[in-house]
């Protein structure tokens, strides 16, 4: 071959050459392209919301709830046998449910911080197992001192670990049905409170207590199921290596330790303000479910009756829950709004339920009864729902374990202070009035929210470093809690 066909076949060689690494680069340039927004995308909720895999975790918000709040109410059947076999007072019996609940909320932010420390499914797979563990071992309690520290402390402890990282999974999951995925998560509760009582009482029948809470705890172990169907969420190596250099700090320690409590959330004016009209809610929302069978017996209704009007508010609170949910996500109006509105009729309708009594009427008792079902059930998702956007879908866990820590002291004052008022006054009117008030109250404290007025809700905040002076701890906590970065800076990494 001679040297000019060499080099004309060598240049018409080279030629493709050049134009596939042309195509190869535009095919790329192309792919980042088009695959940038799609990163971006698939860092946010909206990506998990269109998801396959987000209505399954609904699902196991349903299943996981029901077995902590909807077993919680439904311990009553056992309450009888427990006085009957330990012969003891039915207030030693009762502080079972009040340790049992006191412990979940307490535990609350410990089980968000070792989520955010850890793994989500790790943390509600062993909650799962302690709530399990502890009917298991309390089957076999012979005293009880055994039932406070199995079926209070051990099983508390594993609901704490399972009912707040459950519900942040699935707010952080999905967004333009949040709200609904919530309500239709919750419903399970008003749900398995007409099967659970009869069928706890089918079990104590057939297999006396010991029996049927050893049935309970394998039962509660369905919930390390549904923590299984949590996918393990990918972590940045780089915060692991700053963390890694300063192990042995003290200070570093402390600063990671506040950061999975998420306490500067504790000096930021609008989570104060909302934790604290959410506590206010809290004195007054549970006391018609203690005592309106109570009022509605001591005005003159019979057994049935009193107890049919506490059935038919639960039956519609159920209802609110999923209806307020589907309304909701229509995006006609703001999630606060809304749950202002429903705020406030719950509100008024709890100081309502001893007016309509007094003039003896059935009708009017069991119509604002039904009205007060459905406004409670209304509001119970979008207390939660409303968290993200007061301070941000990544820093939501360690938000609902405080919120639950702080809220649970208000939880267990509206009641002893219903029943205070009660024993004064001789009726319970007083005891909705002054309780129905405190929920009005919360309602006037969250209308202070910051931007509470306008039309369009705010831009979410982001977690800001506290820290100046470790400048390379900043960059990588800005990196983490940033939007995620294109596909050309990754590849660049």
């Amino acid at each position: 071959m001679r040297p000019a066909e060499s080099c004309a076949f060598s240049s018409a060689r080279s030629r493709p050459c050049t134009c596939l690494t042309d195509a190869d680069e535009a095919a790329s340039s192309a792919d980042m392209t088009s695959n940038e927004p799609k990163a971006k995308k698939s860092g946010g909720a909206e990506a998990a919301e269109d998801g396959d895999w987000s209505w399954p975790l609904v699902a196991a918000l349903f299943v996981s709830t029901s077995l902590v709040f909807g077993l919680m109410r439904s311990l009553g059947v056992f309450f009888v046998e427990f006085v009957q076999y330990f012969e003891t007072s039915a207030q030693a019996i009762s502080w079972i449910s009040s340790t049992g609940l006191a412990a979940q909320q307490f535990f609350s932010p410990l089980g968000a911080a070792l989520c955010n420390a850890y793994d989500t499914r790790l943390v509600v797979m062993t909650g799962g197992f302690l709530a399990g563990l502890g009917f298991i071992l309390a089957s076999q309690a012979t005293c009880l001192f055994h039932l406070y520290l199995t079926m209070g402390l051990i099983s508390g402890f594993g609901w704490g670990l399972v009912f707040t990282p459950m519900v942040a999974t699935v707010v952080a999951n999905i967004t333009r049905r949040r709200t609904l995925a919530l309500g239709l998560g919750f419903s399970s509760i008003g749900i398995v409170s007409f099967i659970f009582n009869p069928l706890f009482q089918f079990l104590v029948e057939t297999y006396a207590w010991r029996g049927a809470l050893l049935i309970l705890g394998g039962l509660s172990l369905n919930i390390v199921a549904c923590g299984a169907l949590i996918r393990p969420k990918r972590r940045s190596k780089a915060p692991e290596k700053v963390d890694s250099e300063k192990k042995s700090s003290c200070a570093s320690m402390l600063r990671r330790l506040s950061s999975y409590l998420e306490l500067s959330l504790l000096m930021e004016r609008p989570y104060l303000t909302y934790t604290l009209a959410v506590t206010l809610l809290n004195v007054g929302y549970f006391v018609p479910y203690f005592h309106l069978v109570a009022h509605s017996r001591q005005v003159g209704f019979s057994e049935y009756q009193s107890a049919f009007v506490m059935s038919a508010a639960g039956a519609s609170d159920i209802l609110g829950r999923v209806a307020s949910g589907w309304f909701s996500d229509l995006g006609h109006f703001r999630l606060l709004h809304l749950l202002t509105l429903w705020t406030a009729l719950a509100g008024v309708f709890i100081m309502l339920l001893p007016v309509s009594s007094l003039s003896g009427s059935y009708t009017a008792l069991m119509a604002i009864s039904l009205l007060y079902g459905f406004c409670s059930g209304s509001l119970t998702s979008l207390v939660f729902a409303v968290v993200p956007m007061i301070v941000g879908v990544e820093r939501v866990m360690g938000a609902l374990g405080l919120l639950q820590l702080i809220e649970s002291g208000a939880g267990l004052l509206g009641t002893p202070l219903s029943g205070f008022l009660k024993d004064v006054t001789g009726t319970y009117t007083a005891s909705f009035l002054v309780t129905g008030g405190f929920v009005v109250l919360g309602t006037l404290t969250m209308s202070t929210l910051p931007h509470f007025f306008s039309r369009t809700d705010p831009p979410a905040p982001r977690r800001r470093s506290h820290d100046k002076k470790d400048k390379s701890l900043h960059l990588e906590l800005e990196q983490i809690n940033s939007s995620p970065p294109d596909t050309k800076e990754v590849n660049d990494l």
